[in-house]
């Protein structure tokens, strides 16, 4: 329910704040006191159209806040946890709305920016509007069904409709889908036949370009190695080499055994020896340096043949990759995937079969639920009918017929709620024929067609806070009191505003707010609101009863009108 509204410089309000309560609440106020404008103010913080018009006279915006009670099983929670805006079910819901002369409108729910499309999805779960010029979302078409359900107590059933629904729409993707792939397949045939053949004649097996490329990295460093292994080897076996040491060798002896030679330096003998010993070792290390290299030879093997067939496979891999447009890597899982599709050409007996039969189950469990759902809819209207019928009467449409009307839906439009649509129609004069409610009745008629469907609906649905505005217009006495009791009535199960010039509207309310246009300081004029005591209620409905020179028999006219509520 709506627990406070707050008003700031909207049109002739500069400030109000409001409290409310549970139950039934009048408004009530000369023509042009501006009840009016609290409505239009309500309506903008739940998502109206915005005007810079509407920002009051010498003030630069308008700003206008609602705070709402809901319980925490209500569905606005859910649909708040769909966008992401953040809440806590233990605490009140609150909605702002902003008009800026300088510039665009916006829109907070608990603080947090959100489009006034969202602002208004959100503001249709918590109050509705019933009146000449802002019917209720019940005089909207689209409503209709949900509140004939509502009222048959199936909407778990149509929930479970909508799931068997989504559920036919896959099955039947899944046989497009199927379809689709074998008609693609049988299309390449030829094609897909020839790479089956071609990709199993190569046999790619998996990782094998992986190992292919480190045996061939392998082969090559294996014959860079054997080519320098010839190279030392061959340099080593040079004879010359072999034959230039033991010459030198032999010089370097005969040096050794020059007689006298220490008398010439006492340093050549010593040097002379040491450059024989050198040599020598020379000669040694050569023969060892060469038996090494013998070793190494044979050692470093190189198979010229394997790297070939190594790399032949390589290309014939790679060459088969660009053929068939993927990875080397991937060859495999494109053999395995042409398979597949190869054998999607056969499919139409067992796969093709299965979708159909996987799709027919699907949707007659669909139908089967949605065709008694579409009994159970067309028993309950004619129950709803008739309780709207009774209603009529007491507010003097008893003139005024009203009816479901259904219409089926084409194959080509969503099952999600069944077989049909249902909007609500009313005959106002006997023969005119049917018709949507909001063009077929007047102004004046609106708000009590609203106010009636509401009673017959009184059990059903989820919205806590219900203003009625004006629906006592053009009537009076007897049919003003019975708007009054059904007022009071609905208010038993949530809250209800009624914006009202009847007395006995007024007096069936469990409180009263008066609105009164003013003068303030600045000789600008201003909307109050105050909350009458019960003096001051006998005062008003007084008021109301004989105009602006209040009566002593207006008094006690007004005090058996209350007394009788």
């Amino acid at each position: 329910m709506l627990y406070a509204l707050s008003i700031r410089s909207f049109v002739l309000i500069d400030r109000l704040d409001l409290e409310a309560s549970s139950g039934f609440t009048a408004l009530t106020g000369e023509t042009g006191a501006g009840k009016s404008i609290i409505l239009d103010a309500l309506g903008l913080v739940l998502g109206g159209g915005a005007d810079r018009k509407q920002v009051r006279t010498s003030a630069e915006q308008a700003i206008i806040s609602a705070e709402f009670a809901v319980a925490p099983e209500h569905p606005v929670w859910d649909f708040l946890s769909d966008y992401a805006i953040d809440f806590d079910r233990t605490e009140t819901l609150c909605l702002r709305r902003t008009v800026s002369l300088s510039g665009p409108s916006r829109a907070f729910i608990n603080e947090q920016p959100v489009a006034a499309a969202l602002l208004a999805r959100v503001g249709e779960t918590l109050v509705e509007i019933h009146g000449q010029h802002a019917a209720s979302r019940l005089l909207r078409p689209a409503t209709h069904l949900d509140a004939l359900d509502a009222f048959a107590g199936m909407t778990s059933d149509v929930h479970t409709c909508g799931e068997l629904w989504r559920a036919f729409e896959s099955q039947r993707q899944a046989r497009l889908e199927l379809e689709a792939a074998v008609t693609a397949a049988r299309e390449k045939r030829d094609w897909l036949t020839f790479a089956v053949e071609d990709l199993f004649a190569l046999a790619p097996e998996p990782e094998e370009v992986e190992t292919l490329t480190v045996q061939r990295s392998a082969l090559l460093q294996s014959e860079r190695i054997r080519e320098s292994v010839d190279e030392a080897s061959s340099a080593l076996g040079d004879s010359r080499l072999e034959e230039a040491l033991a010459t030198a060798s032999r010089a370097a002896e005969r040096v050794v055994r020059v007689p006298g030679l220490e008398t010439l330096d006492e340093h050549l003998p010593k040097l002379a020896s040491a450059t024989a010993e050198t040599i020598e070792r020379a000669l040694i290390e050569l023969v060892e340096a060469q038996s090494m290299a013998s070793d190494l030879k044979r050692y470093a093997n190189h198979d010229g043949a394997q790297l070939e067939s190594v790399e032949a496979r390589l290309f014939a891999l790679r060459a088969a990759a660009r053929k068939y447009d993927c990875l080397p890597e991937l060859l495999t899982d494109t053999y395995e995937k042409y398979v597949a599709e190869l054998a999607l050409c056969d499919a139409d007996t067992e796969s093709l079969s299965e979708a159909h039969a996987n799709e027919t189950a699907a949707f007659e469990a669909w139908k089967t639920k949605a065709e008694m759902i579409s009994a159970a809819r067309r028993k309950t209207a004619e129950h709803l009918s008739a309780a709207v019928m009774e209603e009529l009467a007491p507010l003097q449409l008893d003139r005024v017929q009203f009816r479901v009307a259904f219409a089926e839906i084409g194959e080509d439009e969503s099952g999600v709620k069944g077989l049909e649509r249902a909007e609500f129609e009313v005959e106002t004069n006997p023969g005119a024929g049917y018709g949507p409610l909001k063009t077929v009745a007047s102004g004046g008629e609106l708000a009590r067609l609203s106010l009636a469907l509401k009673c017959a609906l009184s059990e059903s649905g989820d919205i806590g806070c219900l203003i009625f505005d004006e629906a006592d217009q053009g009537v009076g006495g007897a049919v003003a009191a019975a708007i009054g009791d059904r007022l009071a009535t609905l208010a038993a199960e949530r809250q209800v505003f009624a914006v009202t010039h009847s007395p006995q509207v007024a007096s069936a309310a469990t409180r009263q707010w008066r609105i009164m246009k003013e003068t303030d300081a600045n000789g600008l004029t201003v909307s109050r609101v105050a909350q009458l005591d019960d003096g001051q209620r006998l005062e008003e409905i007084a008021r109301m009863l004989s105009g602006s020179s209040i009566t002593n028999e207006a008094r006690a006219a007004a005090l058996k009108l209350l007394e009788a509520a």
